[in-house]
């Protein structure tokens, strides 16, 4: 197992984020959520979930219909942020379709199908595809427990118990050999490493949670969160 939690400190005008090798590939883990590959100048977002709220109060659950603009805005600032060449959008990424635009603009965007939309319209622009390798690695919606892969759809949280009370948080996982990320959406909700969905993908009990935080984030040994 090679993972090297290095907590970098990019300056005030970025927040701090963790070094995640996996596969022998150095990868950053934003705060935000995002991963980016930096050689080939990829940045990876999973589950964006857009118009969640719009499309559950179409079914009678009334959600404030504010997720879009909240999820967009927080991809618009990792994107200017690191000025990606390209953007893998790891499924799960509408519920509705009428969103993205500028973002697009002079950069490739790849959109992977997840299982809330298996049939994304080609009028969104970019590439369609279930999954997508680049070198050693495997990008896809839901993860299958491969070495190099990097996969969402379990929308990964962590509990921990720090100084008298606890922090749950978002996180992505990873034992360097394969990577769950956050979901990335406003609305998204999550499911606890401790769970079995988990156990499934990591065979060795020793991987890492890398739990957002406010400014930076915190790398804690699964074994460790409630």
């Amino acid at each position: 197992m090679t993972i090297r939690a290095q907590i970098t400190d990019e300056g005030s005008s970025k927040a701090r984020n963790s070094i995640v090798e996996l596969a022998g590939i150095a990868l950053i883990a934003d705060v935000s959520g995002a991963l980016i590959w930096e050689e080939p100048g990829l940045l990876v977002v999973s589950d964006l979930h857009l118009e969640k709220g719009s499309s559950f109060a179409a079914r009678g659950v009334l959600l404030p219909p504010y997720d879009t603009v909240a999820t967009l805005g927080r991809l618009a600032a990792v994107v200017a942020r690191y000025n990606p060449r390209m953007v893998i959008a790891l499924g799960d990424s509408f519920h509705d379709r009428d969103a993205i635009g500028a973002l697009q603009a002079g950069r490739d965007w790849i959109w992977i199908s997840g299982n809330h939309d298996p049939a994304l319209p080609k009028s969104l622009g970019g590439v369609v595809a279930t999954e997508v390798a680049i070198g050693p690695i495997a990008f896809r919606h839901e993860p299958t427990g491969a070495t190099g892969e990097i996969a969402g759809h379990l929308h990964p949280k962590a509990r921990v118990a720090t100084r008298g009370r606890a922090m749950e948080r978002r996180c992505f996982a990873s034992d360097g050999e394969r990577a769950i990320m956050p979901a990335f959406g406003a609305y998204a909700g999550g499911l606890s490493i401790r769970d079995r969905a988990f156990a499934k993908i990591f065979p060795q009990v020793g991987f890492m949670a890398y739990l957002l935080g406010d400014n930076r984030l915190h790398a804690i040994a699964a074994a460790r969160c409630c």
